[in-house]
């Protein structure tokens, strides 16, 4: 039995391997890395006036969780943590996320049973700022 050629089909486009070409940079030495600095605010005002929260607590909860290199309370040098009064800031190098502060605030909430009551809001792009729910729009609508 004679075998016959596959039929190339016309309207499917044949792909041939493409040609990779790598660049290589000739430049002696190691590369640098450009490192920016991220400043991050945490306003806990509006709890701290009621006395709800401590920003003291807070801070100190930020410095035991927050993870450099996988190990937690491992800041070193990489981020520092400051409180005035009722706002906590953050400098950190650049691989860092603004996300895990929202991240950590939320669990330090529910740490404290407080997350049915107050959230977390960005107002900005470099800070958060903690706020209670609006509770008594429902009970205006009610009436």
């Amino acid at each position: 039995l004679a075998q016959e050629a596959p039929r190339k089909n016309p309207r499917r486009a044949v792909s041939e391997p493409a040609m990779v070409t790598k660049v290589v940079s000739k430049k002696g030495g190691a590369e640098k890395t450009k490192k920016t600095t991220l400043k991050f605010t945490l306003d806990c005002q509006q709890p701290a006036d009621d006395n709800i929260i401590e920003t003291k607590d807070f801070e100190q909860f930020l410095m035991r969780r927050i993870k450099v290199d996988g190990k937690p309370g491992n800041l070193g040098e990489k981020i520092t943590i400051n409180r005035e009064k009722a706002k906590i800031h953050v400098t950190a190098e650049s691989p860092f996320s603004k996300r895990y502060l929202k991240y950590l605030g939320k669990k330090y909430l529910k740490a404290q049973q407080l997350r049915d009551f107050l959230r977390i809001v960005a107002p900005n792009k470099t800070s958060y700022q903690m706020r209670y729910f609006n509770i008594n729009d429902d009970k205006d609508e009610e009436e």
